[in-house]
This record gives structure tokens, sequence and C-alpha cells, in this order.
């Protein structure tokens, strides 16, 4: 889930997703029939589907050389708000859908050590 709301406008986007071992490269498709909560037509359901993908593309090539992926992104399922979910919501939450599926799998990732003066 990402969800910004400091004032207006506000961000909000929450996704149900599986990240599953695939062949080299990303897999990214939605269920037959993921489920939708909150109303949304089908051109726009489809532009915030389109966004999350992209930004699980770019959280995931962004992970430095040498490290190679390979992995299947299911979405099973999307809820909106009827004002606040736009495509930029949807395209940060694939990044933190990224982050959270990795920090799972491996454990969080490593602090920057402190310097002691």
């Amino acid at each position: 889930m990402y969800a910004r709301q400091s004032s207006c406008p506000a961000d909000f986007a929450e996704v149900t997703v599986d990240f599953e071992p695939w062949e080299e490269g990303i897999t990214f498709e939605a269920a037959a029939t993921p489920a939708t909560r909150g109303y949304v037509e089908g051109p726009e359901l489809a532009a915030y589907r389109d966004a999350f993908g992209e930004g699980i593309r770019e959280e995931l090539t962004g992970l430095g050389a040498g490290i190679t992926v390979a992995v299947a992104v299911v979405l099973r399922e999307v809820r909106v708000h009827e004002v606040d979910s736009h495509p930029g919501a949807f395209r940060e939450v694939g990044r933190v859908a990224v982050r959270r599926a990795l920090a799972l799998a491996y454990g969080p990732p490593p602090r920057p050590k402190r310097r002691r003066r």
C-alpha cells in the first residue's frame, strides 16, 4: 500500500501481488480476474496496472550491476480511491512492492555504518 496524505492532492494505491521465481528477466501479469475494490473504469484501471508494472521494472532494473533478475509478478487485487488514486501513485506502489518483497526474501538492506568521532 502507498498512501501520502499531507494535503491536496494526495496519493493512494493499494495492491496485492505475488512475486515468484521465474526465468531470467521480469514478467508482469494480472490475474485472470483481479479483484478491484473501489470504483474505477476499464481504461483508468489499465493505466493503473501499466504504471504499477512500470514501477516494478524501474525498481528491479535499478538494483545494480551484477544482479540477475528472474521474477514473475502477478497482480491479484487493486484498491483505488476515487479522488486520490492516479498512475503516479501506482508507479510508486510498484517500487514499494519490490522493496518489501526483497526485504521479506533476503532481510532488510544493510544500514550504512556511522562514523564515530
